[in-house]
């Protein structure tokens, strides 16, 4: 017995100093990570600073660091701060940026699959429902293999579903599919191939050099995406003519990226916060559009003197029937093409059918409370 009680007396004492060495290991953890700081980085949107799509890019930013409580901090500079606009993807592949904020059709001239996330018709698909293939419907899969071809080291995430953007913005209302034909005319993406195959003589710029070269008669007409932007960045200030509704960016959405290295390297808990955070901002861009677009497109109207026409619908099933050629001949020449849009296809068809057959049509409800005998002003 009393040797036992020895024996054992030394082990208790071995375990409580083991113990007390490991309470204070725990209690210093916190300080190590405090001297280390926080991790930093700088990333580059696409967009001017003015821009509403810049302002969605810091808004991904604030929740991150708001998320992480500070430890991980995004700077998000304007287009052109560190590479042009169209630069961006090769500056995060390459780390020049941490990450950045834009959209996949920027990158057609590397992979024109990449455009088939959001430049085209979507067939019969609006944003929300070609993000949500992407989550469910194998598009994240594909993406990263999409990546993957073209050795581009960044880790994607689409996300903040575009309303369908106008057919552009043209000095007198387009009456007809002719009336496209000779026009000097920006776009990009799939949506370049689209607008040629209507007769335009196409060239794709980056937002913010629009406006500028439509002044100076670089072009006749132009695309850009939605009412706030495109008041923002002064398409008013030269052409009083926006036709709306349109199928060449139906379905488009932003991508945020990171370099896949220095996003590997972080901690789960930050990677978890950073796909959290995609999610909370994309919903919440989507509300903010709704609210900022309906008010601009007002102004436009009332302070800008902006007259707005539908686009007629022999346009837009020339369109369809010009984007169809398109696939064809890109998924002939290229495999990845293919299985994207096999995949798209496959998962539209149930998805829209759904939607077709379960959402009421808001046009009636349109009329009842805001026709010419508007019930809304009986409440």
């Amino acid at each position: 017995m009393t040797k036992s009680n020895k024996g054992s007396t030394p082990n208790r004492r071995g375990f409580l100093k083991v113990a007390a060495a490991g309470a204070a290991a725990t209690v210093a953890a916190p300080s190590v990570v405090s001297a280390q700081g926080p991790i930093s980085m700088r990333w580059q949107s696409t967009w001017p600073s003015k821009d509403i799509f810049h302002e969605y890019a810091l808004d991904y930013a604030k929740k991150v660091n708001d998320m992480t409580g500070g430890e991980l901090k995004i700077e998000v500079l304007p287009a052109g701060a560190v590479v042009p606009a169209f630069g961006l993807l090769d500056a995060v592949s390459k780390g020049v940026l941490d990450g950045g904020h834009g959209v996949l059709v920027y990158h057609y001239g590397k992979q024109t699959a990449l455009a088939l996330w959001g430049s085209g018709p979507g067939f019969a698909m609006d944003a929300n429902m070609l993000l949500a293939w992407h989550r469910y419907g194998g598009g994240k899969e594909l993406l990263a293999k999409l990546y993957e071809s073209i050795g581009a080291n960044v880790v994607s995430f689409p996300y903040g579903p575009m309303p369908t953007q106008p057919f552009g913005w043209f000095k007198k209302p387009i009456t007809k599919p002719e009336d496209i034909k000779g026009l000097k005319f920006r776009t990009v993406g799939i949506s370049i191939d689209v607008y040629s195959g209507m007769g335009a003589a196409v060239n794709a710029l980056p937002g913010g050099e629009i406006v500028a070269a439509m002044d100076r008669g670089l072009l006749d007409a132009a695309e850009f995406n939605n009412a706030t932007s495109d008041r923002v960045l002064g398409f008013p200030d030269v052409s009083k003519v926006c036709m709306l509704q349109s199928y060449h960016q139906n379905a488009e959405q932003f991508e945020i990226t990171f370099n896949k290295d220095k996003y590997n390297a972080l901690p789960d808990k930050m990677k978890a916060i950073i796909a959290n955070a995609v999610d909370a901002a994309s919903a919440d861009m989507s509300w903010k559009a709704i609210d900022r677009y309906s008010k601009d497109y007002v102004e436009l109207q009332t302070k800008d003197n902006v007259k707005f026409y539908k686009t007629p619908d022999a346009i837009l099933k020339q369109q369809l029937e010009i984007y169809d050629g398109v696939v064809q001949k890109k998924a002939a020449e290229n495999p990845l093409f293919k299985e994207i849009v096999q995949s798209q296809i496959a998962f539209a068809k149930r998805a829209t059918q759904w939607e077709q057959d379960t959402v009421v049509n808001r046009r009636m409800a349109y009329d009842h409370y805001f026709g010419p005998n508007a019930a809304a002003k009986k409440l």
